[in-house]
């Protein structure tokens, strides 16, 4: 009964017009900046939303109206047996678009990150932007960013007057390039980090998607879900920091995808220094790497990967060993005695939280268990495209954000544009044996 209510509810999504789609993703995201306007316990999201509603409602309520007259149109071409109407990105949708974007995503990041400089800054920005931007300032001063740790229970090497998660640099080294504007003699509302995260973010998105050759259809709401619906737009406005990563991980896979696997290393070893959110995908990509001729090529792609982020990465863990461990593996996942703010009520840390003694086994236990299913699977059916790594990433990520002792809601992102990437990638690859075929036929 599931699996039929699932296919009749597929089938009839499928029939909707392009304009139908942005209808339901608008009202969606409405729906959400409600939720959280009614439920968020955070300011800052709460201003978001009140900001983003209002746009999110509008777009909702014009694209309905646009798809119902599409429909129309389509219905008359049919009775009078005239060429369909074309279906692709028309002027009235960008126009959408572009008011989403400015109403849902770049105003709300202005005016936070112009009221960080006024009154209680720490109301109108998420912890992970200052934390960047400290451990850039070290950087540019020729400190080491990881100067935090733990001894006897208790945070040690603290700056005087702040919380002791802020302390902590939970993140790989290149990601203080994020924060490095904030190391000059420059107006806040010129050096903060979110800038910088949603610029690089806008400008890699929008190269990814001029390189993969997919329908229009789903490059667009493969943009729509990176710039404009809650998915980007809350992370952008607020915190921002996984939204470059993203990023980078569309393009490493669209290189890929384009059998270009050199590049697609050299990129995911670019992002592969900044969070190890992105190692995961990272990994499995080896699985699709290919070359010109259609050959495996996970060397090259690995190669890539090393040449990268190697020099970056291994000498802040060979300085000091046990400080970047605490940093960058152990706090975030909750088990260096620290609480972090990045503990969201998933299930995971439900568990533990119910069952205390269940700290340090969970994330044993899920990670073996975890790992010996992956590798299994692995065997037996390995991916052999960006589709399919995509895909089992994207489950990959959801269940291991879901059991994690210690992790935020936030971390979605990931997934949900892994199966939004999923399905572009399989787009990409049915034009490609299109050609193809063409080509054999001539």
């Amino acid at each position: 009964m599931v699996k039929d209510l699932s296919y009749r509810v597929g089938a009839a999504v499928r029939t909707w017009q392009p304009e139908e789609g942005d209808a339901a993703l608008y009202a969606a995201s409405a729906l959400f900046a409600l939720g959280v306007i009614e439920l968020s316990g955070l300011v800052l999201y709460r201003q978001w939303a009140t900001m983003a509603v209002g746009p999110y409602l509008v777009a909702a309520v014009i694209s309905a109206a646009l798809g119902r007259h599409r429909r129309h149109r389509e219905r008359e071409a049919h009775h009078q047996r005239e060429p369909r109407p074309r279906r692709q990105w028309s002027n009235p949708r960008i126009a959408l678009f572009l008011i989403v974007l400015f109403g849902a995503t770049l105003i709300p990041l202005s005016l936070e990150v112009a009221w960080r400089t006024n009154g209680n800054g720490g109301a109108h920005v998420q912890p992970e932007v200052p934390v960047v931007e400290q451990a850039a300032r070290r950087a540019a001063h020729g400190l080491d960013p990881y100067h935090a740790t733990v001894k006897d229970g208790k945070a040690v090497s603290l700056v005087k007057g702040e919380p002791a998660y802020e302390a902590f640099y939970p993140y790989l080294p290149l990601m203080t390039v994020f924060g490095l504007p904030s190391s000059l003699h420059a107006p806040i509302q010129l050096t903060d980090a979110r800038i910088a995260f949603s610029g690089v973010t806008l400008l890699v998105v929008l190269g990814a998607l001029a390189l993969v050759r997919a329908p229009s259809e789903r490059k667009v709401r493969t943009l729509q879900v990176l710039t404009v619906l809650p998915t980007a737009a809350l992370p952008l406005a607020t915190g921002g920091d996984d939204m470059p990563a993203v990023a980078c991980l569309l393009l490493a896979m669209v290189l890929a995808q384009r059998r270009r696997p050199g590049w697609a290393g050299v990129v995911l070893g670019i992002v592969s220094a900044m969070k190890f959110t992105a190692w995961p995908l990272a990994a499995l990509a080896l699985f699709a790497a290919r070359d010109a001729g259609g050959r495996r090529a996970p060397g090259r792609m690995a190669l890539g990967m090393l040449v990268v982020a190697g020099p970056v990465v291994a000498p802040f863990l060979i300085h000091n060993p046990h400080v970047f461990i605490v940093n960058v593996i152990l706090f975030p996942l909750g088990l260096s005695g620290i609480a972090s703010p990045a503990a969201s009520p998933m299930p995971g840390h439900l568990l533990v939280t119910a069952f205390p003694a269940l700290h340090h086994a969970l994330p044993i236990a899920a990670f073996a268990l975890g790992g010996t299913i992956l590798v299994r699977h692995l065997i037996r059916r390995p991916p052999h495209s960006a589709a399919q790594v995509t895909s089992l990433a994207g489950w990959v990520m959801l269940i291991a954000i879901l059991i994690a002792p210690a992790t935020r809601v936030g971390y979605l992102v990931y997934p949900i544009n892994f199966f939004f990437w999923a399905a572009l990638f399989r787009g990409a690859d049915k034009i490609e044996m299109s050609e193809r075929s063409v080509l054999l036929g001539e």
